[in-house]
């Protein structure tokens, strides 16, 4: 048998502590003894005291304690009581990440002024990440084009939806998330999309309204200012070839290695010289690539795209099935898989 003082000194616990485990009936004594009083508890009962001291320590209930305590003899039962805390903890700290966020932009906002209505997002950060990476290349950077020099971020119910563009490609990736509050609509400025890719770990909490943005995480918290310009309608460009004549699938590393074994065709535009990549369907239905002298101006069966960016949206997209809609030379090349959207303009003869 061990003193209360023993149990005390094995387990980290402090002897009032172990006092009112007692009384809770949560870590009772093995015996008493009925002369001085003194609490005794059986050398079994170390881990028992041991387990309660490191719960005590992460906040747990005294009750879940007392279940965890009662559940030793089952130690898969108590992992599980473990897990459950473990969410209500990381559902806690997102919540407070979330209303630390609100308060900096009440302070920022000043006291005078009416604070403005919050979308709050929250998901996993391994779905944004895979949303981010699968609109980036798209994007633009030519300051002549202000307009797209962003990634827009489309919130609805329950749906994320990333887009970028440059003219030459649109890129849109969608995710399911937690949304609370009204839809909204913002264009995120590119340095902080790519300032905000390392800190992506854990659970992400995303504040939205139309004058700031603000994401929590794990590994830090970051601010930024959408940008005020009138990005492109992408839902309108896609509900225009919404129809396509002709529709392939193919998974990505058969098309990456057809785009690989292709010839090379070379052109320029505004003077700069790069690969272009022709594809077609052959009367069987089965994909393949064209060289310089098979393409002509007037066959409604190829498209020709640049290849740099045919093998960018393959990366983004990943090792994925892939639906590819060829609509013949002057349609865009588009790209379908789960949860994204790629569309590639076609390049001229």
């Amino acid at each position: 048998m061990r003193t209360i003082g023993e149990i005390s000194r094995a387990s980290g616990l402090g002897i009032s502590a172990l006092r009112y485990y007692d009384r809770a009936g949560v870590l009772v004594p093995a015996a008493v003894d009925p002369a001085t009083g003194y609490r005794l508890y059986a050398e079994t009962q170390i881990l028992a005291a041991r387990l309660v001291a490191g719960l005590r320590r992460v906040s747990m209930p005294v009750a879940d304690i007392g279940r965890a305590v009662a559940e030793l003899p089952d130690p898969d039962a108590v992992r599980k009581i473990l897990d459950e805390h473990q969410v209500r903890l990381e559902d806690g700290l997102t919540e407070a990440r979330r209303e630390l966020s609100r308060l900096h932009r009440l302070l920022a906002a000043g006291h005078h002024l009416e604070e403005t209505t919050v979308t709050q997002i929250n998901m996993p950060a391994e779905a944004l990440v895979t949303a981010l990476d699968a609109v980036r290349f798209a994007a633009s950077t030519d300051p002549a084009l202000p307009m797209i020099n962003g990634i827009l971020l489309e919130v609805e119910p329950e749906t994320i939806t990333l887009v970028a563009t440059d003219r030459f490609r649109l890129a849109v990736a969608g995710s399911p998330a937690r949304v609370t509050g009204p839809p909204v609509r913002v264009v995120a400025p590119l340095p902080f999309a790519d300032a905000l890719r390392p800190l992506l770990t854990g659970d992400v909490a995303l504040d939205v309204t139309p004058e700031a943005i603000t994401v929590s995480t794990p590994a830090g918290r970051l601010d930024a200012t959408p940008l005020t310009v009138d990005f492109p309608d992408h839902r309108r460009v896609i509900s225009n070839d919404s129809h396509p004549a002709r529709r392939i699938s193919i998974d990505a590393p058969s098309l990456r290695t057809a785009v690989y074994a292709a010839a090379p065709v070379r052109r320029e535009y505004n003077g700069i010289s790069f690969e272009v990549t022709i594809l077609t369907l052959d009367p069987t239905g089965t994909l393949r690539t064209l060289n310089e002298t098979e393409w002509t101006t007037d066959s409604p069966s190829h498209v020709a795209v640049n290849r740099e960016f045919l093998l960018q949206a393959l990366d983004a997209g990943g090792p994925c099935q892939l639906v590819l809609e060829l609509d013949g030379p002057i349609k865009p090349l588009a790209m379908r898989s789960t949860d994204r959207f790629s569309l590639l303009m076609p390049v001229k003869h």
